[in-house]
């Protein structure tokens, strides 16, 4: 699998250039700064970019812009956002971008366990999806309540759905069977007016639209 890292810190860029080759990851360049990031893209053409948010010049949102310019260009182009903060600009973009797959959000000072790191980073190069719960919290307060028609109930699974939880796990957590589980996702997915479609994932849609605000 190529990547390409971009990461203004020389010691954390390296370092995660050494952990990602220890893992059996095909670092292909590694770099410092948002422009030099879609340079070595398109250079390089990887499978997955890791991508800090705050980068030079001006260290705001330098890299989820590049991300999203990168997956504008190339939808199907993994990108994993690894930051400190949650930076609420372009992040509802990002995440949206490519109908929500092949994407990721992650907090740097919360990654506690490399081999789940790297299972994560392998996670969405397959096409998956995978935020931190603080990214999801913290967009949530942001935006406006765009479900104010879903139950509490409703809410609070969708709430799970976006921190990643399985069905199964999602009925332990709320003592539920994992049919009733299911039978709130329908409900929440017909509310939400997502329509079906083989080119899409409505349970990652209704994730996104719930982050970003959007009724």
């Amino acid at each position: 699998m190529r990547v390409v890292i971009a990461e203004d810190s020389v010691l954390l860029r390296e370092g995660l250039v050494g952990l990602l080759s220890r893992f059996g990851f095909d670092v292909v360049a590694a770099v410092g700064d948002a422009a030099a990031l879609v340079t070595a893209v398109e250079q390089t053409a990887p499978d997955l970019v890791v991508t800090d948010v705050r980068m030079p010049p001006g260290f705001t949102d330098e890299g989820l812009r590049a991300a999203v310019a990168l997956r504008a260009a190339r939808p199907d182009l993994a990108v994993v956002a690894l930051s400190q903060y949650v930076q609420h600009s372009y992040a509802g973009e990002l995440l949206g971008s490519g109908q929500g797959r092949a994407i990721g959000y992650l907090l740097k000072d919360r990654v506690a366990d490399v081999a789940e790191f790297a299972d994560m980073l392998r996670r969405v190069a397959g096409g998956g999806t995978v935020v931190d719960p603080e990214v999801v919290r913290q967009l949530m307060l942001r935006g406006r309540d765009p479900i104010g028609h879903l139950s509490p109930r409703e809410r609070e699974v969708l709430a799970l759905v976006a921190e990643g939880h399985s069905n199964a796990a999602i009925a332990r957590l709320l003592t539920l069977t994992e049919a009733g589980v299911g039978k709130h996702i329908g409900s929440v997915l017909a509310k939400l007016h997502l329509p079906v479609s083989d080119d899409t994932n409505r349970r990652v849609l209704a994730v996104l639209t719930y982050l970003r605000g959007q009724p």
